[in-house]
């Protein structure tokens, strides 16, 4: 091959290389397989090993990080990086906006632009003749340290600007940013760390800093980073740009990972509203938010608002708690479930997380106790990742002197049964069926999740256990208003509001109630797919192995499960008085297959759609045909694709050659 044709080779790899990768780390969007990713890389790594001339500073093969560095030298910042000043409050953020209509004229109108607020490092790019030349930490706002070599192994950083043809680049251009850790990498570092008997970092801001100062950059090129562009600052050569959104949408056409959920809003009262709806939202997200960040979107108002000890007069940051902690971990206890699973939880020094105090904490089982090595008595990392009990991501720091191992212990701590831990499984078990938990908490699980009875509580259920007056589901259904207004908190009104609440939950589809009868290894989505396919319990009861494997979802382990279940006379006997009752053991017109032009179809949906839920897009599917199912496979008609998808999910599509479809592409086939 002439050098001629090697060179031109050589930039039609870079090209290819680098729209994939954009696709890839900032659209979200994939068009390429890993395979394919992988042959080509290879293909420049050696054209570029023998012909070292037609290396450019922006080939994909300059991130896999530069030699060790000693130190970190100091880069000025060719416009000054200020802070912003914090509100916490709508009282205070309605302050600020008086505060700008004042100086601007309260007749002028003013527009801004919301963003989420990143909780991880701020850095400056710089971009010389369109091609990225330097980049420094935010520093004390003038300069920062030069950590070019470690932004380099960013992939959703690009190394060249993606300029439409035609277009000049700017002679100079200095982008901010903010390099994040999401939360699922976050997750993975801390188990690496602690694996490796490494400290873990406190929280996704701290192991994104350290990430970043690395000497080794090819150390940060493993640690899982990300970008969110928020705006620019020195720009030479770069016209007609005049406010910070028309920014955002020029620096998202030119490359650049900027966030979608940036808004422009007219009035500051939306803005107020959004503030509070992303405080509730944020834990949808897979990167940590701590506020968001408001600006006034025309660059005329925002100079002539000018800043103050440079902290521009012209945005604010409101703030919210953070959403991970530090606290003493006080003591482990127990809780057997209702399958009889012995369910280690944590009792934690009380700690503010997110604005909420938090005094206990979720451990899954030993195996994960011991990996993360977190021990009575030390200092932990409470994380709160959604509207549940919070969870323990390792320890912090140091074991105190005196901690040990966790060990679960040899008996159940109701009934004193030998536990077991099942080859192959994870959780230890009490085998003991007539242990007090099995009736238990079946009873919570079934006012709570299968029948969802309103005005009985697990702590109604409780009392009524201790009580004696219910000790199953059956006696669940002949309690009296009478009984009821013996308890505490129950009067004539919320006692005939709750029995008739009692009552109405026979009507429950058959998929609930049986999710809600403690069948081994039955959950949601397994219960309505027995449902679906025996449609009624007696020929659910009658079936053998072979027919309950054809069960989506269903191996020969869990239909062995099942099969014992129903098998069992105190289990059909508890079928027979639940019938007798009125609840439904058939299905219904919900749970029957529709005709519709999507018949024959079947869909995954991950992630999380704009426009529906999960379960309103499931059941627009199912309206029109179509069947949804949980997991991919190669019958699977297509993969609709959200924000946050599954990674799994997507990689099996892939491989399997399964169409993957937007939200677009979903409202289009609907509308169809």
């Amino acid at each position: 091959m002439s050098i001629s044709n090697v060179e031109a080779r050589a930039k039609e790899l870079r090209e290819q290389l680098t729209q994939w990768s954009h696709e890839y780390y900032v659209l979200d969007d994939p068009t390429a397989s890993d395979a394919e990713y992988d042959a080509l890389y290879d293909e420049l790594v050696a054209l570029e090993e023998k012909h070292p001339e037609l290396v450019t500073p922006d080939s994909p093969t300059q991130r896999v990080g530069a030699p060790l560095t000693d130190r970190f030298e100091k880069l000025p910042h060719l416009s000054p990086m200020g802070s912003l000043e914090k509100v916490t409050t709508d009282e205070g953020l309605l302050k600020w906006s008086e505060d700008v209509r004042k100086r601007l004229g309260t007749d002028e109108p003013v527009r801004y632009v919301i963003e989420p607020k990143i909780d991880g490092s701020a850095i400056s790019l710089v971009y010389e003749d369109g091609v990225f030349t330097r980049g420094a930490t935010r520093g004390d706002g003038y300069q920062g340290e030069n950590v070019t070599p470690n932004l380099r192994t960013i992939k959703s950083i690009p190394l060249s600007l993606r300029l439409p043809e035609g277009e000049a680049s700017p002679a100079v251009l200095e982008v901010r940013g903010e390099v994040y850790m999401p939360l699922s990498g976050f997750n993975e570092f801390t188990e690496r760390q602690i694996a490796a008997g490494k400290s873990a970092a406190p929280n996704p801001r701290n192991a994104a800093a350290g990430s970043l100062r690395q000497k080794d950059s090819s150390i940060t090129a493993q640690r899982p980073l990300s970008i969110w562009v928020y705006g620019s600052g020195y720009r030479e050569g770069l016209e007609g740009l005049d406010t910070h959104w028309e920014t955002l949408e020029w620096l998202r056409e030119r490359g650049f990972r900027t966030n979608p959920f940036a808004e422009r809003l007219d009035s500051i009262e939306e803005v107020a509203k959004a503030c509070r709806e992303w405080e509730r939202r944020r834990v949808e997200l897979n990167y940590e938010i701590d506020g968001i960040v408001i600006k006034v979107d025309s660059f005329d108002q925002q100079r002539r608002l000018g800043s103050l000890h440079e902290r521009p007069r012209w945005a604010r940051a409101y703030k919210w708690a953070p959403m991970t902690a530090t606290t003493r971990l006080n003591k482990i206890l127990i809780r057997v479930g209702r399958t009889g699973a012995l369910n280690p939880w944590a009792v934690l020094e009380p700690v503010e997380v997110g604005g909420v105090t938090v005094s206990r904490a979720t451990l899954h089982n030993e195996e994960d106790i011991n990996r993360k090595d977190i021990r009575e008595g030390d200092d932990v990392i409470v994380q709160r990742a959604g509207d549940v009990i919070p969870q323990i991501v390792g320890p912090a720091g140091k074991h105190r002197a005196g901690t040990k191992p966790f060990k679960m212990p040899a008996n159940c701590p109701l009934c004193g049964t030998k536990i077991v831990k099942p080859e192959g499984e994870a959780m230890h078990r009490c085998p003991n069926r007539a242990c007090p938990s099995r009736g238990l908490e079946s009873l919570i699980n079934w006012v709570q999740a299968a029948a969802d009875i309103e005005g009985v509580g697990e702590q109604s259920i409780r009392r009524l256990w201790d009580l004696g007056l219910v000790r199953s589901i059956p006696d669940l259904y002949r309690l009296t208003k009478e009984q009821l207004m013996e308890l505490d908190g129950y009067g004539e009104i919320s006692a005939t509001n709750a029995i008739e609440s009692i009552h109405a939950s026979t009507a429950v589809p058959f998929n609930r109630v049986l999710f809600g009868l403690n069948i081994p290894d039955v959950g949601w989505v397994t219960a309505q797919n027995i449902a679906r396919h025996f449609e009624n319990v007696d020929r659910l009861i009658s079936a053998g192995m072979e027919e309950l494997v054809e069960v989506e979802g269903i191996g020969p382990e869990r239909a062995e499960a099942i099969a014992e279940w129903f098998s069992d006379p105190t289990n059909r006997q508890l079928v027979a008085e639940l019938r007798d009752l009125g609840l439904r053991f058939e299905i219904g017109d919900e749970l029957r297959p529709k005709e519709g032009p999507l018949t024959g179809c079947t869909y995954v949906v991950t992630g999380t759609l704009e426009n529906f839920t999960r379960d309103e897009a499931h059941a627009a599917l199912e309206e029109r045909g179509a069947k949804v199912s949980g997991s991919v496979s190669s019958k699977t008609t297509g993969v609709i694709v959200g924000e946050e998808p599954g990674s799994s999910k997507l990689a099996k599509a892939q491989k399997a050659g399964v169409p993957v479809l937007t939200e677009a592409d979903l409202l289009e086939l609907l509308a169809r």
